[in-house]
């Protein structure tokens, strides 16, 4: 490839710049990179002729990286506080230089290709900034445009400020479209667009947000990096490119900091694809006869492919100046390292390193042909006149001086236009085609002409012998007729002389016998009329017979009607019997069960010693059975005349009946909530844990559990329980324990633990969720009824955590296998664990990334069956709000024709 000039330069940046004292700023050199543009024949405002054999095997063209400082203007909050201080940055404009005051006596004068004020319109610095860069990509060439600088200064007003309102506020994105837009031919050239967000080093994209992790391909030959899981939109006019990039600027993540009330929180990249059509130069061949004379080849179709990256990259911040705290302050660590890691590949490539780290971020990875590649590039700096951030504004500085050290070598990618080659071949086949059949009409046309000359000929030779014959026929018959009538004649003549008369007088006589056959005729034919209508008559009363023997099978299917309707009745009859025979033995299985109860119950109220049943989560005990003597006490007596104190210490007694008694008195004072507090105080809640971690009797056991489960329901207890292992003491409990009654108090105690936020990754790190799912093995109603509330106040956390955007990713009960005994149990006949799995079902299908497993899972059609039937209706509102709010679950409807 030919060397060529361009309006920003293409001389190389070897010295390194350094800060100057503002004294010596008389001796400084120019670093400008419009001062070492080479000389050129070709005038500033023409482009030169570029012309390429392939995209691989052209030389480039060098280029440094060009880079503009835009300056902020104060804004009202910078106006109050700083207002007795002077701005840190004084401009120079005319010179393109820039002094960075370091005190009231001392400044560094720096020097970039241009500065621009805070009065600079966005027209100018679309010009000096990005314009060189477009027309080079109308040319061919690769181009990049990237705003960096610290949050709040403006990078994405610059790059991306729409201008619906005022059109002279159009960023660098809309100017730089409206100039592709206008420069390409819509019959021959395309322009496609993928506009894409670098969100915690998650590539996803804005015009498809449920496509939010792309992977980055490269040619592991060219080096060239692309995404080929993202969304191009061609464009064909300016409308629609408004239109995309107001849905984009809509999904892009933004949250509000002490320095930015709208700070991006993500790295955006907008990349415009150009496909232009071209043709090269003329090959001249001399002629072999006359070496003066010469022609030339037609020229061949190329194909340019160019790429415009304009990147806005989230603003580089302090975290004790911005207050990013939680969740922001992951993503502030995030963009931090990925501006880190672009500015050490820069540092290296300045350096001229051998080795530069592009792959330590995928920011660096998406810059590649950026910075030391084969685009042009343009940078422009933001930065605030506030002396408060001159640490900030320092470091913003520095990355512009270091990346105009940076020299790319610039390549038109053209490939031959295949395509169009192929398509004027096949235009140039049609015409041949249409002019072949053109002379084949022309032929078949001529040919028709002769045949149908021969055949007028031949018709008129043959018109021409058949009137010789016909004379020659007439004159023959003339004198056969001749000849026949000589012989009448001569014939006549002999008759009349043998008495022909005679013979003639005979044969006209001899009619009568004709007269006997008509006769003959006559009756034979009345006869076969008679037996005609004997027929006819047979064949009607066959008839007849045939209709009323068709009546016997009609009156025999009326019959087997009436009989079809009496099986039917008997039928429904016998069904109706056998429904009142199941529910008869429903009755009488729950009668039993009734009665089973009642009798264990007086089983155990009877027991000498014995506690009453304690009542778990449900209904607590409102006094004990058998204090420490045997006697009946109240609970509200026991407690007061014993002492909290006293009763707590019982439960390090070494006799097992009073540890038990003990327990049980704590626990029926522990399901009030007044008592709650005063217990955990004393140490209950502790001394409780203790008697779980140490005791392998289930009776102990069971009413610890109890107790722990009702202490589970204050928040702050909650919160303890975990501090102090509870959570695992309580899965180890569960998966040891067999009892019905004890699995129930566990499960119960987990089941308020899942209702809190703020134990969720605990529960599920300690073993808590496997083991609230392990108990469902027990297969008892009221162990799995706490199983489904445990399930459903865990869906609804993580429901809640994923829509304030605590939590990403798939659900924890998912990838803890808990989906299929959902969905086996959504319609379970137990009307407590139906509705807490139908609420876990609706928790769950909110949060967008669960529906292709729930689908895959089979709980789609259990949340349709929820929207439909659901006996409460707040849960088949949200259910049916659910899917339809759902694009995942909309689209499966869809194909599997459901309606809700």
């Amino acid at each position: 490839m030919a060397s060529n000039v361009y309006r920003n330069g293409t001389g190389s940046h070897k010295g390194a710049t350094r800060p100057l004292a503002a004294s010596n700023s008389s001796n400084v050199k120019s670093t400008s990179f419009k001062s070492r543009i080479p000389p050129s024949n070709h005038s500033p405002g023409s482009a030169p002729l570029r012309r390429s054999n392939s995209a691989g095997g052209s030389d480039g063209v060098p280029g440094r990286v060009r880079v503009a400082v835009r300056l902020r203007p104060r804004n009202a909050e910078e106006s109050v506080a700083d207002a007795d201080f002077a701005d840190c940055v004084e401009l120079q404009p005319e010179l393109k230089r820039l002094k960075l005051r370091k005190n009231n006596w001392d400044s560094e004068t720096y020097e970039f290709d241009e500065v621009l004020t805070e009065f600079a319109s966005q027209k100018r610095v679309y010009e000096v900034v990005a314009k060189p860069v477009v027309e080079s990509v109308l040319d061919g060439y690769n181009g990049t445009v990237m705003a960096y600088g610290q949050t709040g200064t403006g990078k994405t007003f610059t790059l991306g400020r729409l201008g619906e309102e005022d059109t002279s506020a159009r960023g660098i994105m809309v100017r730089s479209m409206e100039e592709i837009l206008a420069n390409v031919s819509p019959e021959t050239d395309s322009v496609s667009v993928s506009y894409l967000q670098l969100y915690m080093e998650s590539i996803q994209d804005l015009l498809d947000p449920a496509n939010d992790n792309i992977s980055i391909v490269e040619d592991p030959k060219t080096g060239d990096v692309s995404l080929p899981g993202a969304t191009h939109v061609e464009v064909r006019d300016e409308r629609d490119f408004m239109e995309l990039l107001r849905t984009g600027e809509a999904h892009r993540i933004a949250a509000n900091t002490k320095l930015n009330t709208e700070s991006s929180r993500s790295h955006a990249i907008l990349m415009v694809h150009v496909k232009r059509s071209v043709l090269g130069a003329e090959d001249v061949i001399p002629s072999e006869t006359d070496k003066s004379s010469h022609f030339a080849k037609p020229p061949k179709p190329l194909v340019r492919k160019s790429k415009l990256v304009l990147v806005d990259l989230a603003g580089s911040e302090r975290v004790h100046k911005s207050g990013s705290e939680g969740h922001m302050l992951e993503e502030a660590k995030s963009i931090n390292l990925s501006l880190s890691a672009l500015g050490k590949c820069i540092n290296a490539l300045a350096e001229n390193s051998a080795h530069v780290p592009v792959r330590d971020s995928k920011l660096t990875r998406l810059l590649r042909d950026s910075f030391g590649g084969t685009a042009r590039t343009s940078l422009i700096v933001t930065i605030g006149p506030s002396p408060r951030h001159r640490g900030e504004t320092t470091s913003t500085i520095l990355f512009g001086q270091r990346a105009m050290k940076v020299e790319n070598m610039l390549r038109i990618k053209e490939e031959f236009d295949y395509k169009s080659l192929s398509r004027k071949l096949e235009i140039h086949l049609d015409k041949l085609i249409a002019e072949n059949e053109r002379q084949q009409k022309v032929f078949d046309d001529e040919v028709e002409r002769i045949n149908l000359e021969a055949l007028n000929r031949v018709s008129e030779v043959e018109r021409n012998f058949a009137g010789a014959l016909e004379k020659e026929r007439l004159k023959c018959q003339m004198e056969y007729m001749e000849s026949v009538k000589k012989l009448e004649e001569k014939m006549i003549e002999n008759q009349q002389k043998h008495g022909c008369d005679g013979f003639m007088q005979d044969k006209c006589n001899g009619e009568g016998p004709g007269s006997s056959i008509v006769e003959d005729v006559a009756e034979v034919k009345k006869l076969l009329e008679k037996e005609i209508h004997m027929r006819k008559e047979a064949q009607e009363e066959v008839n007849k017979l045939k209709s009323q023997l068709g009546q016997c099978p009609d009156s025999g299917e009326g019959g087997g009607s009436e009989i079809l309707k009496l099986q039917k009745a008997l039928a429904d009859e016998v069904l109706q019997k056998k429904k009142l025979e199941e529910e008869m033995i429903i009755l009488r299985s729950q009668m039993l069960q009734l009665t089973f109860e009642a009798d264990q119950m007086r089983r155990c109220l009877g027991r000498n010693g014995s506690a009453n049943a304690y009542g778990g989560l449900d209904s607590p005990m409102s006094q004990v059975r058998g204090s420490l003597n045997g006697h009946k006490t109240p609970v509200a007596a026991l407690f007061e005349q014993v002492g909290l104190q006293k009763i707590l210490a019982l439960l390090e007694s070494e006799d097992a009946n009073v540890r038990i008694h003990a327990v049980k008195v704590v626990a029926n004072l522990a399901a009030e909530e007044a008592n709650q507090e005063r217990i955990v105080e004393a140490g209950g809640l502790t001394s409780l844990l203790v008697l779980l971690r140490s005791y392998e009797d289930e009776n102990i056991r069971r009413v610890v559990a109890g107790a722990i489960a009702n202490l589970a329901m204050n928040e702050t207890n909650q919160e303890l329980i975990m501090i102090q292992g509870g959570i695992n003491l309580l899965s180890v409990t569960a998966s040891r324990a067999e009892d019905p009654q004890t699995l129930r108090m566990v499960a119960g105690a987990i089941a308020n633990l899942c209702g809190n936020d703020k134990l969720q990754t605990k529960l599920r790190s300690e073993g808590g969720i496997k083991a609230l799912l392990g108990m469902a093995r027990c297969g008892q109603p009221d162990v799995l009824s706490q199983v489904a509330r445990g399930i459903a106040n865990f869906a609804k956390c993580e429901s809640r955590a994923s829509t304030n955007g605590i939590k990403s990713g798939r659900s924890v009960l998912i990838d803890d296998g808990a989906l299929p005994w959902i969905v086996q149990n959504a319609n379970n006949d137990s009307s407590p664990i139906r509705r807490h799995i139908e609420l876990a079902l609706c928790h769950l299908a909110q949060h967008e990334v669960n529906a292709k497993d729930m689908i895959s899972g089979g709980a789609l059609w259990e949340l349709v069956r929820i929207s439909r039937d659901c006996s409460r209706e707040d849960i088949r509102s949200l259910a049916r709000r659910t899917l339809n709010l759902s694009p995942i679950f909309r689209a499966e409807m869809r194909r599997l024709r459901i309606e809700v």
